[in-house]
């Protein structure tokens, strides 16, 4: 599996050792590997197919975690696939995102689109993990003025943990039956994001409100960042407004067998998400 430093990749590989099974971890640091006796670890780069290659071989299945935002992911994307192709890997089980498509209103899932199409081409099964947006995620879109701003009109979005998708990914990777397979990943409910500063509220007790922006103003708001990122920010909250991020599914409660955590839930489940609230500091929106 690739992703292991990070925040979901760390949780699958715990997931997968409490189960017994220990996963190649391929990083690109090997101190960042989680500290995990027995563990396996291997070197190699998105960008690097034939290094990929190398770390790859003789595995059959690989948990492919989308890169972190950059300019040209999809070309990264497929340098890994590349390598996966190489290496004679049967399956990718993808961590995608919601209602990906070339013509999706936000530019991320339309690289999720294009990399679950790379998978295909190269002659490699696919299981796609369709994922909503993080809950862990909701609380870093309050900023220091305790205002949640964003042109996402009243579009709801079921905001999904971590945690969950980590135990659906367990599941596709160890148990058979998921080949071919295109699941929407989503938390139990869909609310808008008015509804999200009020449970943001509660679990704080700070009183967070939601400011539904103009594109002008989400616009002026982020001027200063590179183009292609300001276009994923807003793109992530214009997909709410156009109802792409309002889908609810079962796939977590029907795979797993454990009904996936509502934002609420998740707050109280994992209270350093609002550490940086409750202190009286705040960051600025990412997605």
């Amino acid at each position: 599996m690739t992703g292991a430093s990070g925040d979901l990749g760390g949780r699958v590989v715990r997931e997968l050792a409490a189960r017994g099974m220990m996963p190649r971890l391929i990083v690109r640091d090997p101190m960042s590997a989680p500290r995990l006796h027995g563990a396996d670890v291997a070197v190699a780069a998105y960008e690097d197919s034939e290094a990929m290659a190398k770390a790859l071989d003789g595995i059959g299945t690989l948990l492919l975690v989308s890169g972190p935002e950059h300019p040209d992911r999809i070309t990264l994307h497929r340098r890994a696939i590349e390598g996966a192709r190489m290496a004679g890997v049967e399956r990718i089980v993808y961590t995608s995102f919601m209602g990906a498509a070339p013509n999706s209103t936000f530019p991320y899932a339309r690289e999720h689109s294009a990399t679950e199409l790379a998978i295909r081409e190269a002659g490699i099964s696919l299981t796609s993990m369709r994922n909503s947006l993080y809950a862990d995620m909701a609380p870093r879109f309050v900023r220091a003025d305790a205002v949640i701003r964003a042109p996402a009109g009243h579009g709801r979005v079921a905001w999904v943990a971590r945690a969950d998708v980590a135990r659906l990914a367990a599941v596709l990777l160890i148990e058979p039956g998921h080949e071919g397979q295109v699941y929407d990943v989503t938390g139990p409910r869909a609310i808008d994001l008015h509804e999200t500063a009020r449970i943001l509220t509660k679990a704080t007790r700070r009183a967070i409100t939601y400011h539904a922006e103009t594109l002008e103003e989400a616009r002026e708001s982020r001027a200063g960042h590179p183009e292609w990122l300001i276009e994923g920010w807003i793109g992530s909250f214009l997909m709410l407004g156009t109802g792409e991020a309002s889908v609810t599914s079962h796939t977590i409660e029907h795979l797993t067998g454990q009904r996936p955590m509502t934002l609420a839930e998740f707050l109280a489940a994992e209270p350093s998400s609002i550490a940086h609230l409750t202190s009286g500091r705040s960051q600025t929106d990412q997605s």
